[in-house]
């Protein structure tokens, strides 16, 4: 297996591949779940797909773990328990593999509109779920991401992430065999569904973690365990905090067994060590098992972190790259309908690695965070020079390059910016910081926003927000004076910004509740969980307001006027190619600081977006004379985009053929 074949006789291999594949095809096809027929096992099809990455596979391998006793045996082992995994995989998903191995671009277009939530806050329970997929499906939704979801302790689950066990789903929530037919219902539907895959760590009660408590050598050697702080202490001098207010430092004392634990987010997680290649076996082995469970996208969370070095900030290494690249390559031996999502919270130009090679690709998506983060910067100083600079950045970048874009997701949002770029205009990293957190807290005079701060820290001044879109759009606080005026104009904001994500290069991702306008959830302040009433993240992790949903179609209301224009722009973004990933972007001069445009083109069509980021009536002096405009969301013909008046917080969206 390891030899490569010469070039007649894999071209010969090839074509007998091909034509077996596309009778397995028809023969998959007819087993439209999962429980219909045994496994339909291809010999051919796996090793087609083993022989084009084995000799690479094989050679990373080998490099990462050459200082081990035994890798080959490790490799060995790993081949054989992926071919199980391709054996197990159920009929449907083994079609669907195929189908999207003919379109590997199937994520690429402008069809993906995805949506985020926890599964207990949306409907309570997996099965309850699938009573709510027609309020998905009307909510143009076919990209579902599950928060996470999988065993983890009461009182010490940071959100689901700090995983027990892999394999089984919190008992609260259901049972896996609740998952598995969440996920067959999904693809029944055409929406493809999402699951975190917390590599980095276990939670302290894992079953490892339990054992290596005990004593047992074997499983202390799949995390970073010291005798005393000599080491740690070395770490430390170049790992930077993750948590320096809520859990300082990167390592914890274990008392009952007098030993150091490396622990870069939070005590109770411990974090793996994946210069042991069993820690990367088994890894891989869960994030198959969930695969086959029916999960399209894998999002590795904190995948940066996952390699440890001492001398170095633990950060980006050269390891996790090959990390990466092999998870990739098992993935598409395995299950290759399956996207790799990677949680990279760094600048989009700074992620790039990330994605690879167009030769030996990493991960298929990746977060744009510093947008993100810059838009909500745009709205605080009513200056667009930011986020235009940051635009132009981004369409700089390779086509192939996918982003996911969103407004606000589970997390708290950071002040990642580029200073290096603000600095020109005089602004200080620190007190400009300050101004941001102080205006989406309501103590800037004139601001609206109701956020609260994550790991405040006066020391540091470096405190992340938090708030739901609505609330730090001024929706809540407006709504409290019962200022109609104020209201209108936070609804305008909230829709602007919402325009603004869904029109930028990639997949753009909706928070759940923030297509209704849901306000923040103040109750976890007086939960009986004393880590989650410390967490103030959970101020935007509410439970799904279903009455309140229930006025989206009450003209008057404001959940309707949030809900259906929201639904306008999402179908208008489906149905025009200029929208897709491969269209040019850039941005145009608009001559005025509060306003941005940015320009999509095909061969055959034109689209300018302008939006305004300030409260007052402003310009956007553009000059565009080669012919009249559609402005798409009020359906106006003949718009000439010249010199065009835009009211407070508003947004066009002009279209014409070429």
């Amino acid at each position: 297996m390891g030899k490569l074949e010469n070039k007649e006789d894999k071209t010969k291999k090839m074509k007998k591949t091909k034509k077996t594949a596309a009778k397995t095809v028809k023969v998959v096809k007819k087993a439209k779940t999962k429980t219909e027929k045994p496994a339909v096992v291809n010999e051919n099809v796996f090793s087609q797909r083993l022989h084009k990455h084995y000799d690479e596979l094989k050679w990373l391998y080998c490099e990462l773990y050459q200082d081990d006793k035994q890798p080959l045996v490790h490799f060995d082992e790993l081949m054989k328990k992926i071919k199980e995994f391709y054996i197990a995989r159920p009929n449907y998903l083994k079609a669907l593999d195929i189908e999207r191995e003919q379109q590997p671009d199937w994520y690429k277009g402008n069809k993906l509109l995805g949506m985020m939530m926890y599964v207990n806050c949306f409907s309570g329970t997996l099965k309850n779920f699938e009573k709510r997929l027609p309020y998905i499906q009307e909510s143009n939704v076919n990209y579902l991401h599950l928060m996470p979801l999988l065993s983890s302790p009461k009182g010490k689950s940071d959100g689901g992430y700090a995983v027990a066990d892999f394999r089984s789903v919190q008992e609260d929530l259901g049972t896996m065999k609740d998952l598995e037919n969440l996920a067959e219902k999904c693809h029944e539907n055409g929406i493809s569904v999402c699951l975190d895959f917390v590599m980095n760590h276990t939670s302290d009660e894992h079953e490892w973690a339990r054992k290596a408590r005990s004593g047992d050598k074997e499983y202390q050697d799949r995390y970073f365990f010291f005798d005393d702080y000599s080491m740690p202490e070395l770490f430390e001098r170049d790992c930077p905090q993750v948590f320096p207010t809520t859990a300082p430092g990167n390592f914890t004392y274990l008392s009952d067994i007098n030993k150091f634990v490396m622990t870069t987010f939070y005590p109770y997680q411990w974090d793996l060590d994946y210069r042991n290649p069993v820690v990367f076996n088994e890894m891989v082995y869960n994030m198959l098992f969930l695969v086959n469970q029916g999960i399209d996208i894998i999002r590795l969370d904190a995948v940066p972190y996952i390699w440890k070095q001492l001398g170095t900030n633990c950060r980006n290494l050269p390891q996790v790259h090959t990390i990466v690249r092999m998870m990739r390559m098992i993935s598409e031996i395995v299950s290759p309908a399956v996207l790799l999502l990677g949680e990279v919270v760094m600048a989009p130009d700074k992620v790039v690695p990330y994605f690879g090679t167009p030769e030996k690709p990493e991960c298929h998506m990746l977060y744009n965070v510093t947008t993100m983060a810059t838009t909500w910067h745009t709205v605080a100083t009513r200056d667009t020079a930011l986020i235009k600079h940051q635009m132009d950045i981004l369409s700089s970048l390779p086509k192939q390059y996918i982003f996911q874009n969103y407004l606000r997701c589970h997390d708290d949002i950071g002040w990642g910016l580029d200073y290096d770029f603000l600095r020109q205009f005089g602004i200080d990293e620190a007190a400009h910081k300050k101004y941001l957190n102080d205006f989406f807290t309501g103590k800037v005079p004139g601001s609206f926003g109701i956020g609260e701060l994550y790991n405040d820290d006066e020391r540091l001044r470096d405190a992340r927000l938090c708030g739901t879109t609505a609330s730090l759009c001024g929706i809540e606080y407006y709504d409290k004076l019962k200022d109609k005026d104020g209201i209108e104009r936070s609804i305008q904001l909230d829709l602007m910004l919402h325009a603004f994500m869904l029109s930028q290069s990639g997949i753009p991702v909706i928070y759940s509740g923030d297509e209704i306008g849901q306000y923040n959830d103040y109750s976890y302040k007086e939960d009986e969980d004393a880590d989650k009433r410390a967490d103030s993240r959970y101020v935007h992790r509410g439970v799904f307001n279903w009455r309140k949903a229930g006025r989206r179609k009450i003209k008057t209301a404001i959940q309707a006027k949030i809900y259906q224009n929201l639904a306008k722009m999402e179908k208008i973004r489906s149905s025009y190619d200029v929208f897709k990933a491969d269209a040019d972007m850039y941005t145009l001069p608009t001559w005025e600081k509060s306003t941005l445009a940015i320009v999509r083109e095909t061969a055959q069509e034109r689209f300018i977006g302008l939006y305004n980021f300030s409260e007052n009536e402003q310009m956007a002096w553009i000059n565009e004379t080669d012919g009249l405009y559609t402005e798409l969301l009020t359906d106006t013909k003949d718009f000439k985009a010249a010199g065009i008046k835009m009211a407070p917080y508003s947004c066009l969206w002009l279209w014409r053929k070429k």
